[in-house]
């Protein structure tokens, strides 16, 4: 699957939207990729995360230990990414707002990672979550995602695997262009960030 087929099935399951959107950042943006949506169908969900796990396979290779991913947005990509993959599958809670390992999950030092998100933006939860995978002792072999939303300018810290890369601009909240002002903005993200 490339990028453009990638972004297709975000398009065909009407989460590709326009409008002026918060995203989980606090930074504004007139496009959103709902990775919701998008995971309402499973076999939508399937095609995506096979292909995901194809492209880890080719840059990777098959040394993986655990995909781990953080909660609660990239949980089903994560997991269809591990089961397409043959790999356990973990995912990390914030608590007191850090990622942590909770309900019995553990790493073991040197423990190959895959650490998979939904999509990238700012690359903060990706940044977050490696360290957190990190702290634990695992080795993180690499960030796979379904969207690179900042096609590659996000500093994650890792090796970034991405289905589809798509340069989307965001600001600040009092550095909107001019079709953004004065428009009603929507928060579809679940993050609470302050704006």
């Amino acid at each position: 699957m490339n990028s453009e087929e990638a972004l297709k099935e975000f398009e065909d399951a009407g989460a590709l939207q326009k409008g002026h959107f918060i995203l989980s950042s606090g930074l504004h943006s007139d496009t959103y990729l709902n990775k919701s949506i998008v995971s309402m169908y499973p076999d939508r969900t399937a095609r995506l995360c096979k292909a995901l796990a194809q492209k880890v396979l080719t840059e990777v290779g098959d040394e993986i230990d655990f995909v781990i991913s953080p909660a609660m947005g990239a949980i089903i990509y994560g997991y269809e990414t591990a089961r397409h993959l043959e790999k356990p599958f973990m995912f990390l809670e914030r608590v007191d707002g850090a990622f942590q390992l909770r309900r019995g999950f553990s790493l073991s030092k040197g423990a190959r990672v895959v650490v998979v998100e939904d999509i990238v933006s700012t690359g903060l939860s990706a940044r977050e979550a490696i360290a957190a995978v990190k702290s634990y002792g695992g080795d993180v072999k690499a960030l796979a995602c379904l969207v690179d939303r900042s096609a590659g300018a996000a500093n994650i810290g890792a090796n970034v695997i991405s289905l589809a890369d798509l340069k989307v601009e965001a600001w600040s909240p009092d550095e909107l262009p001019p079709h953004l002002k004065g428009t009603p903005a929507v928060k579809p993200g679940s993050r609470g960030v302050s704006q």
